[in-house]
């Protein structure tokens, strides 16, 4: 899995200004209430920081340290829609997307978007980055920092010195650093499967926010990740109980804590303009493979599949003589749910040789319906396993869109010890792609015929 890790130090205070702006911006800031009311700090500016001000401590105490600071009230439903209209906006690059939404919570102004995929679409990460970073100049206040990697760790601990932050290596072995084209986003990619090597030199203390654990890993001597690497894992789980398994695993580039998006679609949806418009089949074939491909890496990387699929071509008629329809869609239901675009690809391709559109194609619109995790398959032991588009029921399907499906079926055994030889299996016609699906499940499907 690629993951891009976005972080905007200081979210809520920049929101703040934004809504009250202030003359001087060395004036100390706290954020979390009036002095005398019973709350916590949520946010600092630096020059408060500087006065002793942490975030989580009571206001009361915030006072009394910096009695000079101004005091802000928070305004969690602004917070709250600022982000999500970042999200929404984030929703047309990928469809896995997690973050906090709660302004208390210690992890808002950090966004997670699932990357597996995206390149097919929009190109190269650092590229993919610098546009995400134009699209939200002007939703987030600030410029973000950014990280790719493996692992939710890593790709966080990337981000976090994408700034590079004096003692942070800027470029670590592994990995490579990269900046938006317009400057707009501090970007540090590590390569694919580098996750141990990129944290290897970096401190120990990062594996853990608990101040106990740190403590006592300094005191062990272990202050490379890569030394707490190196450790036996049991000897981690002896001395420091489950957590020392947790930090064996994120040192050793391993994920300890899965992805799992904010909202779990039941559709998928991407489309891509085609300019100038194509009116063969085999030009639409290379767009609809890179849709396609797409969405197979995504369904993959989060172990989903889909069961139906929709394909809306907007036609250009422009050129052509007299009247028709500007839009063509095709609804084809999945023998069985898949993650393979290779097999969503091929059936749509041949609903299209059957009947090709009428004009030109301007736009192709691919939507993927009842998503859902996929289920597991139980495999033989001897009996070598053919490609899913080889199986029976995808071989069905597409016997059924070119000869028409009242003229293929199959026949499933029944009674084999039925004394008459007809009575020992039943005929069925493909009246769905739900039969063809039943078919390539069991033992049952005998073959398939004109």
């Amino acid at each position: 899995m690629r993951l891009l890790h976005l972080y905007w130090p200081h979210l809520l205070l920049r929101l703040a200004r934004g809504r009250s702006p202030f003359p001087s911006p060395a004036e100390p800031i706290v954020l979390g209430g009036k002095p005398w009311s019973d709350g916590l700090v949520l946010d600092a500016s630096r020059s408060a920081l500087e006065l002793g001000v942490r975030v989580g401590m009571p206001l009361g105490s915030a006072h009394r340290l910096a009695p000079e600071a101004r005091f802000l009230d928070p305004d969690p439903i602004a917070d709250a829609a600022a982000l999500d209209a970042a999200l929404d906006l984030l929703a047309g690059y990928s469809p896995g997307i997690a973050a906090e939404t709660e302004t208390a919570g210690s992890g808002f102004g950090r966004i997670e978007v699932q990357l597996d995929g995206l390149e097919r679409l929009w190109g190269p990460e650092p590229l993919i980055v610098a546009r995400v970073g134009e699209s939200l100049a002007g939703v987030l206040p600030g410029r973000p920092l950014a990280g790719i990697g493996g692992t939710r760790f890593a790709a966080a601990v990337a981000a976090s010195i994408a700034a590079a932050v004096p003692g942070a290596p800027v470029a670590a072995p592994g990995a490579g650093s990269a900046g938006s084209a317009a400057g707009a986003v501090l970007l540090h990619v590590v390569a694919p499967g580098a996750d141990a090597e990129f944290l290897a030199p970096l401190s120990a203390a990062m594996l853990s926010r608990d101040p106990e654990i740190r403590a006592r890993l300094d005191r062990l001597g272990l202050r490379a990740i890569g030394q707490v690497a190196q450790l036996p894992r049991s000897a981690l789980v002896a001395r420091f109980g489950p957590e020392g398994e947790r930090l064996h695993a994120r040192a050793r580039g391993e994920e300890t804590n899965p992805f799992r998006p904010r909202r779990a679609p039941e559709r998928m949806v991407l489309a891509l303009p085609i300019d100038p418009p194509v009116s063969d089949v085999e030009g639409l074939r290379f767009v609809l493979h890179r849709l396609a491909a797409a969405f197979g890496d995504q369904l993959q990387a989060r172990g989903a599949a889909t069961s139906r699929a929709r394909l809306t071509l907007e036609l250009d008629r422009t050129f052509v003589a007299g009247e028709g329809p500007t839009q063509l869609v095709i609804d084809q239901l999945l023998p069985e749910p898949t993650s393979e675009g290779l097999a969503i690809e091929r059936l749509l391709i041949a609903r299209l040789e059957m009947a090709p559109p009428q004009a030109p194609v301007s736009r192709l619109d691919l939507q993927l319906g009842d998503v859902a995790p996929a289920a597991g398959c139980q495999l033989t032991l001897f009996t070598p396993q053919t490609g899913r588009t080889g199986r029976l029921g995808w071989q069905l399907a597409r016997l059924g869109l070119r000869f028409g499906e009242g003229r293929v079926g199959w026949a499933e055994l029944g009674d084999t010890e039925a004394p008459l030889a007809e009575a020992r299996w039943t005929w069925r016609r493909q009246t769905d792609g739900r039969a063809a699906g039943a078919a390539a499940k069991g033992d049952s499907a005998a073959g398939s015929a004109l």
